[in-house]
């Protein structure tokens, strides 16, 4: 603890810096901890109200779904309306919907929950990082952002094993309680010592039509999909009693709102997303492309691992959860560094470097094999968490600085939204993969040699997907600071 008040006060310099940067650290670790822990914690609640898989995997998935919808609108609402304002409320909303989470009856009032938690998520995601990159000067941008980056993949560290803990020796409502008083400490904090307001687009409207088509567009391509992906893990097709599936049908027409969306935000005077950035930023849109991609390279690593050490080497949940920790523990303590280097060197060269060891690990984890020794396994993760501590720090720090100030909030939401779009990408690959080698029969010791050859190709298509990565990163150009 000490020492992480040193590190607060080298950055901040005391003030108003240390006092951000320690609000936006503890609410940057309340939302991915929840995550993480509600993970660990998803076979008791199907055991209570006796959930079928698909039903269970919504009380994950609802809260992704509402949380990607609208963090892009929440962003531009910071941006208009004052970041600390809504950053305040995100915290009110995810802090009183996860005590109410902890006294849920029925799934149907902890789906809901989730969702509004997911809501107040979304306000917390898209104003974190554009509070930190208004109040940091971009000398001191990378190293902050570092900071807050490794407070991240702490909670995705910490949460499975204290979920794992408190789950078995407090039941699962225990998770949900232990962040009412995280967010009461971070509200209190927030109220009383973050003094000031940033809002750099005040007086702009607010694009409501943009961000109904962009949710919908959203919703249709996330639903459809892991529909569509569920009906080919359960051996279904393409059709349905001799027409397209709903899912298809979903599928497709949120990628036609999706076109409609670009359409609209070139139209309008002041977009809920200014995507002339995409085209005219290059920094903007191939940093984005490349977290986009890492992202969806790398996010299944810990779910084909987890089901290699327990079904191939026969290793107990607690054993195998303690060796993936190995990667997102590096990245934590090393991520405050490679925001640092970030600041002096150009953030496409720290990045780059990042996600080609990310591609060099996944081409390791490609030669797994039954025999593979699991200290191999745990090198090269270790190896994986200096790549991503050496990309995700220094690729905020690109994207932050690339865009204007007014668009600080928008630009914080794109960050998390290619994060959680990735992982989304991630699972979905993961998933077709096994449905090819594996089927619809449950996983078992029978099933070892088709799980180990759809690993390896899992991981092949992951380290294609990250060396074409490299290249985006590359192709992003240096950095040119505007805020």
């Amino acid at each position: 603890m000490f020492r992480l008040q040193k590190e607060f006060t080298a950055v901040g310099g005391g003030g108003l810096k240390t006092t951000t940067l320690l609000v936006t650290t503890l609410a940057s670790f309340l939302t991915p901890f929840m995550l993480a822990a509600t993970v660990i914690a998803l076979p008791s609640i199907g055991f209570e109200f006796t959930l079928d898989t698909v039903t269970l995997g919504w009380v994950q998935t609802s809260y992704l779904l509402s949380a990607v919808v609208f963090l892009v609108p929440f962003g531009r609402i910071a941006d208009i309306t004052g970041r600390k304002r809504v950053f305040l409320a995100g915290l009110v909303i995810f802090t009183v919907s996860s005590f109410a989470l902890s006294l849920s009856y029925s799934i149907v009032s902890l789906l809901v929950l989730r969702v509004v938690q997911g809501f107040g998520g979304a306000m917390i995601f898209g104003t974190a990082v554009a509070i930190l990159t208004s109040v940091f000067p971009p000398r001191e941008r990378g190293k902050a952002l570092g900071i807050n980056v490794a407070a991240v993949y702490a909670a995705i560290a910490l949460g499975p094993f204290l979920g794992g803990i408190m789950t078995q020796y407090f039941g699962w409502r225990s998770i949900f309680l232990l962040s009412a008083p995280i967010g009461v400490i971070t509200l209190l904090l927030v109220l009383y010592k973050l003094k000031g307001e940033w809002a750099d687009a005040a007086g702009s409207k607010f694009d409501l039509v943009g961000s109904v088509i962009y949710g919908v567009a959203l919703t249709s391509i996330m639903w459809g999909s892991m529909s569509l992906t569920n009906s080919l893990n359960q051996g279904g097709g393409f059709m349905v009693t001799g027409i397209p599936s709903l899912a298809l049908l979903m599928l497709l027409g949120g990628i036609l709102c999706l076109f409609l969306f670009v359409m609209w935000e070139f139209r309008v005077p002041s977009p809920v997303l200014d995507v002339r950035m995409f085209r005219h930023n290059t920094v903007f849109a191939f940093s984005n492309l490349a977290a986009l991609i890492n992202y969806s390279a790398t996010y299944a690593i810990s779910f084909f691992l987890s089901l290699y050490l327990q079904l191939v080497k026969g290793l107990d949940p607690q054993i195998a959860g303690t060796i993936l920790v190995a990667q997102p523990v590096i990245q934590a303590l090393l991520s405050p560094l490679a925001g640092w280097m970030s600041d002096r060197v150009s953030p496409r060269v720290v990045a780059s470097l990042g996600i080609g060891i990310n591609t060099a690990g996944l081409a390791a984890f490609a030669f797994i094999d039954r025999g593979t020794d699991i200290q191999l396994i745990i090198v090269n993760l270790v190896v994986m968490g200096i790549g991503f501590a050496l990309f995700s720090s220094p690729n905020t720090n690109a994207i932050m600085c690339s865009v204007d100030t007014s668009c600080l909030g928008v630009g914080s939401a794109m960050v998390s939204t290619m994060r959680l779009l990735g992982q989304m990408v991630s699972m979905a690959i993961a998933m077709v993969v096994l449905s090819l080698f594996v089927g619809t029969a449950v996983l078992s010791s029978a099933l070892t040699e088709p799980f180990i050859a759809g690993t390896r190709v899992a991981f092949l298509i992951f380290a294609v997907l990250c060396l074409i990565g490299v290249f985006a990163s590359l192709a992003r150009g240096k950095a040119d600071v505007k805020s």
